[in-house]
């Protein structure tokens, strides 16, 4: 069963937030990484989600979200994903090592 909750607080740089429920007194962390939602994942203080949470002890809070998802009770897949298949990815990393050729340089006699 879903929890109903509003997001007190969440803070998109680091990807993390806390969500305030009767059924998560003090709080429910929240990471990114738990938001069921296509693209970039954050969250607005006030908002009000559905979230499945478990007991835990992450950053002071008793309680950690599993799953946190927005639009209405039925939970949504694990994975939804981006609305637009070929759409490219949220980042990208490349790195190119170029070597000095040794004939060019000096030479030792």
């Amino acid at each position: 069963m879903a929890i109903v909750g509003v997001l007190r607080e969440f803070d998109s740089d680091r990807g993390w937030g806390v969500i305030d429920a009767p059924e998560t007194p003090g709080g429910c962390w929240v990471h990114f990484s738990a938001i069921a939602a296509p693209g970039f994942r954050a969250l607005a203080a006030g908002q009000q989600v559905y979230l499945r949470a478990e007991n835990a002890d992450q950053d002071g809070y008793a309680y950690r979200a599993v799953k946190v998802w927005t639009g209405g009770p039925g939970e949504p897949p694990d994975r939804i994903p981006d609305s637009d298949p070929g759409a490219r990815p949220a980042y990208r990393s490349t790195l190119t090592i170029v070597y000095d050729d040794p004939t060019d340089g000096p030479t030792l006699d």
